[in-house]
């Protein structure tokens, strides 16, 4: 297809589709005329064939493999950048250059942390509440402070509140799992790189010591950068659904963590846990067994962690964190079970040609979920460190969406299948 587009024939009316033409990737047909020249509109579940907007940020090819960032393969990016590198790059277009970073990491630095006003909104959390839960609150909570940071239309703004949001999360989410342990806050510290705090803050106590493991600190890194963004996923398409409507950045932000809360999206990794926990647990089951129920059509069990929705080929990101996983679990080795049947499950799928022949690869989640425990990360916090990793992601599309000219408040269609005009009975007659 050309950007001559298409012809729609409706009827014995027709409608020229004019086309989009992509760099790479498939091309668009615009449809925007459609309903106001023939009132139909288009029918498309879960949007899956539907493009609400264009973008230059991230490039996803599910079939070759492929996940670009602003034009830099994913593989690049997460063996030479930092994860500060790859936030500045999502937003501002360009990687940094030595002066930009340093100016980045030391604006990260000096709004890392959180008013002390804030200690109280922890503190009125049940101990059982889900780290998620705090999460999004408190990203909601804290725009209160910044109220002069919410004009999405003001440069300085935007950037002031991206500033602050990537500096605070890594304290917020740190708070959120202290308070659920019982243990005091652990404030951050501006002497530590953007990783390194992240780990002070969530597992450091006030009455020991606590070194850093450089091993633990790089495979967090990449794994932050992995989660970065994903193109127009169903947590990046609620942040901007809610930014269309000028709502701040923070509110769309927490929007977009309690779409990524579902299980289907930022859940599937903690799927992946429970799932080795259940075969472990079984003294029935064995690895041998687990695969030959995945093969059986009749049998509802799945492995969870294989196979991808938009990846028809090897999850590029799966292959970065294979060779990190191995790494990490020899530098953490101990006597985990759950990481032992990882280990075999993984071996016996990549070489099952029943796997193989169908794409079923492991992906991001499976390798994650593994890494996640082995850092010491309870299984209630994934999502957390995924919602860190995606949150570039998150403030890069709200930004792109507040500065395209096209953007118009999210409104989806629907077809219509209820009553028509019903008579009305009264409360006493009915």
């Amino acid at each position: 297809m050309d950007e001559r587009g298409a012809t729609l024939q409706i009827g014995e009316n027709s409608l020229d589709l004019p086309g989009i033409k992509a760099n790479v990737g498939n091309d668009g047909l615009n449809i925007s005329k459609l309903r106001p020249n023939h009132g139909i509109v288009t029918y498309d579940p879960g949007f899956a064939n539907t493009a609400s907007t264009r973008s230059t940020i991230t490039y996803v090819d599910g079939n070759a493999g492929l996940l670009t960032h602003r034009g830099y393969p994913i593989e690049e990016l997460a063996n030479s950048c930092s994860f500060l590198e790859v936030a500045y790059l999502l937003l501002y277009g360009d990687l940094p250059t030595k002066r930009q970073l340093e100016a980045w990491q030391a604006s990260m630095q000096r709004h890392s942390l959180l008013n002390e006003e804030m200690k109280r909104f922890f503190d009125a959390f049940p101990k059982r509440a889900h780290p998620m839960a705090i999460l999004s609150s408190a990203t909601n909570a804290i725009s209160t402070f910044y109220e002069e940071y919410h004009n999405p239309n003001d440069e300085e703004s935007v950037i002031e509140s991206a500033q602050r949001l990537l500096a605070k999360m890594p304290t917020i989410a740190a708070f959120a799992y202290k308070k659920s342990t019982g243990f005091p806050y652990i404030y951050p510290r501006n002497d530590l790189r953007y990783v390194e705090n992240f780990l002070h803050m969530m597992f450091a106590l006030p009455t020991e010591e606590y070194h850093v493991d450089p091993v633990i600190a790089k495979a967090l890194n990449v794994l932050l950068i992995l989660h970065a963004d994903h193109g127009q996923n169903c947590s990046t398409a609620t942040v901007r659904f809610v930014g269309s409507s000028q709502a701040n950045l923070f509110a769309s932000v927490a929007a977009g963590m309690n779409a990524l809360w579902g299980p289907l999206h930022g859940g599937a990794n903690q799927a992946v846990i429970e799932m080795l926990s259940n075969i472990a647990n079984d003294p029935n089951a064995t690895t041998e067994s687990a695969i030959a129920r995945a093969k059986d059509k009749n049998d509802d069990f799945r492995l969870m962690g294989f196979g991808h929705r938009v990846y028809k080929n090897y999850d590029p990101r799966a292959r970065i964190l294979k060779k990190f996983a191995d790494d990490v679990l020899d530098r953490v080795k101990g006597d985990d079970p759950l990481l032992k049947v990882a280990e075999e499950l993984e071996y016996a799928a990549l070489n099952d040609e029943y796997f193989s022949s169908r794409n079923l690869y492991p992906n991001v989640d499976f390798y994650s979920g593994i890494i996640f425990r082995a850092l010491g990360f309870p299984v209630r916090m994934f999502t957390v460190l995924f919602a860190i990793g995606r949150l570039p992601g998150w403030i890069a599309n709200w930004k792109e969406m507040t500065e395209d000219p096209d953007t118009r408040i999210a409104r989806p269609r629907q077809i219509y299948l209820g009553e028509t005009t019903r008579e009305f009975i009264p409360l006493h007659k009915r």
